[in-house]
């Protein structure tokens, strides 16, 4: 039997980000966000707030933010 410690995968984080309110305010968080080294995918859901973002490693919170106020809006945290 063998164990896979060495073994790494995808990250998905969901972010919660505050005043977005149509399909423009998604696309401009994600394009944003997109930017970002190692993000492979992100979903931003204006009705929820909530952006889903798939990456190789965890992503540092203040990168995201940033990457959040670029786009116009606050990063209100994680889900």
């Amino acid at each position: 039997m063998t164990a896979q410690t060495d073994t790494t995968g995808p990250v998905t984080t969901v972010f919660k980000v505050s005043g977005m309110s149509c399909g423009h305010c998604e696309g401009a968080v994600s394009g944003e966000i997109s930017q970002l080294s190692g993000v492979s995918s992100v979903t931003a859901v204006a009705k929820t707030g909530e952006v889903t973002v798939v990456s190789a490693a965890p992503l540092d919170d203040e990168a995201v933010r940033t990457a959040v106020d670029e786009a116009g809006f606050e990063l209100a945290g994680r889900a």
